[in-house]
């Protein structure tokens, strides 16, 4: 299992980002903006909580800001640090939270293959504009939980309570099951494959 930690001084190559944080290969596609507003497609080859590294046909300069969306992670911004000929890396402006949750989204994705989870292996999975729901157990305890990322057979939940494997929820108006626990919250199978129509609420 991948599991983040700043590299040892050792490690650490004297490269101008001062990298502090060992990155994992994502290959997620995005959407980023720059300072004058201009928007380009893009897409994160590697990452860390510290800093990410972008191919993109937009050419920045040194230290301006990027905000950009990228798929399975959401909103991330930073200033620009490296540029080279395919595009640049940002050393990412956030707060401890933030990079924990960074953290632990990256783990989740590095070892999707080993947590099996079921939405990674029959349907795409989507970051959604509107993250903010609640997660209602059988017996109508309800919990606020913010969707990391979503599909049409299921969601990944930041959550601060873990329900037992297999209890059955409802996200939202969805119904379904916890699958999976991991550092940040839990994996929710819907108990049917949603329509597209049923995730515009949060698309």
């Amino acid at each position: 299992m991948y599991s983040f930690q700043q590299a040892s001084p050792a490690a650490r190559k004297p490269q101008p980002e001062q990298r502090s944080f060992q990155r994992v290969s994502v290959n997620l596609p995005g959407r980023l903006m720059l300072p004058n507003h201009d928007e380009y497609d893009c897409t994160v080859l590697d990452m860390s909580p510290g800093d990410a590294s972008f191919v993109c046909v937009a050419r920045p300069r040194m230290g301006e800001r990027i905000i950009a969306y990228v798929d399975h992670l959401g909103r991330i911004e930073g200033s620009v640090a490296v540029l080279n000929d395919t595009g640049f890396a940002i050393l990412l402006t956030a707060t401890d939270r933030k990079r924990e949750k960074l953290a632990a989204q990256l783990t989740w994705i590095a070892n999707k293959h080993e947590l099996g989870l079921p939405e990674d292996r029959r349907h795409n999975r989507l970051t959604p504009r509107n993250t903010r729901t609640e997660l209602t157990l059988d017996d109508g305890r309800r919990y606020p939980c913010r969707i990391i990322d979503l599909s049409l057979s299921g969601a990944a939940v930041d959550i601060d309570v873990r329900p037992a494997l297999g209890t059955p929820v409802q996200l939202g108006s969805m119904k379904g099951r916890v699958v999976r626990h991991f550092q940040e919250g839990v994996a929710v199978e819907f108990s049917s494959v949603q329509s597209k129509e049923a995730l515009t609420a949060f698309l």
